[in-house]
């Protein structure tokens, strides 16, 4: 069993085309239906903010892959210098079942999730040829935040008029992640004091937060697209007017307080009234758009992304010789 721990993946490093080539080839699988993905469980004890998902997958076509994601989210951990998230994925021969890898490390479910929002942003501009430019605005700077500016600028640099970022813990320029960026990147990225500043000057927002309250309380400008990567950052009245809604799927989103599961019981939105990222990648779904029509795209998360692109490192790992071999038992 080969396995790989955080030192190893950052070794390997992130390559975003590739990986939003998977979550694309992935689409690709679901929409043929070789491919199997119960709904996830969520372990909940004590404190009900905290959780532990269980996300098992099978991946078929040139994946050929089964396996779960263990992932755990504790919010209060960012309090005592702990990541707020812990994960581990486990991969098995699916003709067997022999388990052949193991992921231990949060990077995985976090490169997924960006490659998510890559996929979509791509789709998003190709659909809108009239837009030349973009401003980006993220909300909430932690991981996933900071990996949303990495992907954003090394796909989408060229498209990119300004990138306003928004924390609710002071942020400096100095933070190494934007340091670290290329320097005409550096030049367009701000930093905003609130929310509302970013929110009302950007035509794409991503919402990386982990926030309790909704607090997004206005609509977004005409021709909008909306990541929620969050889920839980809208009230109901900033999003009365859009009508074009994106989900990953619908019955796993539809849940758990998401901001879908707003827009179902207070405007009894249905699995009707959406589209499916594969409705967008396989289909062109984002074609019907009009010039000032926004968007709305809420991603739960699925277990065969992580699948696909947990195989996706495995390879990586032994073109390059990283990793441990963990033997057989």
């Amino acid at each position: 069993m080969l396995y790989l721990d955080n030192n190893h993946l950052q070794a390997i490093g992130h390559c975003w085309g590739e990986l939003e080539s998977r979550i694309v080839a992935a689409l690709r699988l679901m929409d043929s239906g070789d491919y199997a993905q119960p709904i996830k469980p969520y372990l909940r004890y004590g404190n009900p903010a905290n959780r532990i998902i269980a996300m098992p997958a099978y991946a078929g076509g040139a994946v050929q892959a089964a396996g779960l994601k263990w992932i755990a989210s504790f919010p209060g951990n960012t309090l005592n210098g702990l990541p707020r998230a812990h994960s581990v994925l486990l991969l098995n021969k699916p003709d067997t079942g022999v388990p052949y890898a193991m992921l231990n490390s949060p990077l995985p479910s976090v490169a997924r999730t960006v490659a998510v929002s890559a996929v979509m942003l791509r789709h998003f501009l190709q659909a809108r040829p009239v837009v030349k430019r973009i401003r980006i605005g993220i909300i909430g700077f932690g991981p996933i935040g900071q990996h949303h500016y990495d992907m954003c600028g090394k796909l989408f640099g060229e498209w990119i008029d300004e990138i306003l970022i928004y924390d609710i813990k002071a942020l400096k320029p100095e933070t190494p992640i934007i340091q670290e960026a290329d320097a005409s990147y550096r030049r367009r990225t701000r930093l905003a004091e609130s929310w509302e500043e970013l929110y009302s000057n950007c035509n794409v927002i991503i919402t990386c937060t982990v926030s309790d309250d909704r607090y997004i309380d206005q609509p977004p400008l005409a021709g909008s697209l909306l990541l929620d990567v969050s889920l839980r950052d809208y009230k109901a009245a900033a999003l009365e007017q859009i009508q074009f809604v994106v989900v990953d799927d619908w019955d796993e989103v539809c849940r758990e307080n998401t901001d879908i599961e707003l827009l179902h019981l207070e405007r009894g939105l249905t699995k009707n009234d959406t589209c499916s990222l594969a409705d967008v990648v396989c289909r062109g779904a984002l074609g019907k758009l009009a010039a000032d029509e926004s968007v709305l795209f809420c991603p739960m998360g699925m277990a065969v992304f992580d699948i696909a692109t947990a195989a996706y490192w495995v390879e990586k790992a032994k073109s390059l010789g990283v990793g441990l071999d963990l033997g057989m038992a």
